[in-house]
Order: C-alpha cells, then sequence, then structure tokens
C-alpha cells in the first residue's frame, strides 16, 4: 500500500512540474511575441519617419527599404527580407495606435497581423483582429477570412457600403 501512496505522490509530482515548465513556456513566447510585434512595429514606423522626413508623401521609399534589408540581413541573418520591411511599414500606417495592440489584441502572433493586412477594408483588418483576439482564433488563412460573418454581425458600427 505503501508503494501505490509513493507511486500516486510520484506521479502527482511529476504532472505538476509538467505544468510548471509548460506554463513557464508558454508566458515566455508570450513575452516575445509581444516583444516582437512591437519590434516590427517600431521598424515600421522609423522606416515611414525616415522616408517622409516631415513631409506628406515619401521620396525614396523602395531604396531605403532595399538597403535597409541588405545591412539588417547581414548582421540579423533572415527575417528582414525587402517584403518583410514593407509588411513592417503597412503594419505601422495601418495599425497606427501602439497603444491599442497593447491593450486590445495582445494575444496575437504576428502571422495574425499579417493575415489582417491582407484585408483591403482597414474596418474589416481591426474587426478580424478584435474577433481573433477575442475569440481565441488560430491564424486563419487570407481566402477563409470570414468577411461574410463580419458583414453580418458589424453591420450596426460600419459606413455605408463597406460591405460591397
Amino acid at each position: 500500500m505503501a508503494d501505490l501512496t509513493l507511486h500516486s505522490n510520484t506521479e502527482s509530482f511529476i504532472g505538476d512540474i509538467k505544468r510548471l515548465v509548460e506554463q513557464g513556456r508558454n508566458a515566455a513566447y508570450g513575452a516575445v511575441n509581444a516583444v516582437m510585434i512591437e519590434t516590427y512595429w517600431r521598424i515600421g514606423q522609423r522606416i515611414v519617419e525616415q522616408e517622409q522626413n516631415g513631409k506628406e508623401r515619401a521620396e525614396y521609399g523602395t531604396q531605403l527599404i532595399e538597403m535597409l534589408s541588405e545591412e539588417l540581413t547581414k548582421t540579423y541573418g533572415k527575417g528582414f527580407s525587402v517584403r518583410n520591411l514593407w509588411l513592417f511599414k503597412q503594419f505601422y500606417l495601418t495599425f497606427n495606435d501602439l497603444e491599442i495592440l497593447h491593450t486590445r489584441v495582445q494575444n496575437l502572433t504576428w502571422s495574425h497581423y499579417r493575415t489582417a493586412l491582407r484585408v483591403e477594408n482597414p474596418v474589416a483588418a481591426r474587426w478580424y483582429l478584435q474577433t481573433a483576439s477575442t475569440e481565441m482564433w488560430s491564424v486563419l488563412p487570407a481566402r477563409t477570412l470570414p468577411v461574410t460573418r463580419f458583414c453580418t454581425t458589424a453591420t450596426t458600427f460600419l459606413p455605408p457600403n463597406t460591405c460591397r
């Protein structure tokens, strides 16, 4: 009987330790993800600031992003392609309030934001992020975004002709 109790206690102990490890890993992943998303947003912000230099429109965006991509890739490796830097810029321009990203949709991944950036309608993109966050959606391919659901559930606050 003592062996059975000892075995049961050992299994419970190991189960507790495994849960602690999983909780720690999840917390670390969440923290890294949040910092990564903020970093991408800030890179986009700096690109826009540098391109526009106080002007309404940029004059040399393509050259700047190509040069930046080359330098960052040399220094840090993958992840800083021209395409990704354009996405960071678009991310900042589309979701230009960092505080909202922190408070309303903090549990989303970069893949969620990339998916939302493919949505042409900015109201629909914000709805996608808010709903994905609230309902804990996994990342959906852009072609399967629930646009019809957006149009039927969001009609109370949409401007006219948003879902055409």
